[in-house]
């Protein structure tokens, strides 16, 4: 089914339209009474989990050992916040 309304109309009912255009249904904005635009949905909604990070677009594994802090900083902080330990 068709649907057609004009753009005033479409600027109050916008997530009204979109979400009927999502469900299939073709919708049309017209202006002066002739067809300008069609709202069609995009395609199918990303469905997953998104990978994060900076390196998941490179496949690139990095090892935990990476995020363990360095010895002798963490010796150094221990001392400086905890002089008595």
């Amino acid at each position: 089914m068709t649907l057609q309304v004009n753009i005033a109309e479409a600027k109050a009912k916008l997530s009204e339209l979109v979400a009927r255009a999502e469900a299939g249904e073709e919708v049309v904005i017209a202006r002066h009474g002739r067809p300008a635009v069609t709202l069609t949905p995009r395609g199918a909604p990303l469905q997953g989990r998104r990978r994060l990070g900076v390196w998941a677009h490179l496949g690139l594994k990095i090892p935990l050992s990476s995020f363990e802090p360095d010895p002798d900083v963490a010796a150094t902080l221990d001392k400086s916040v905890f002089p008595d330990a």
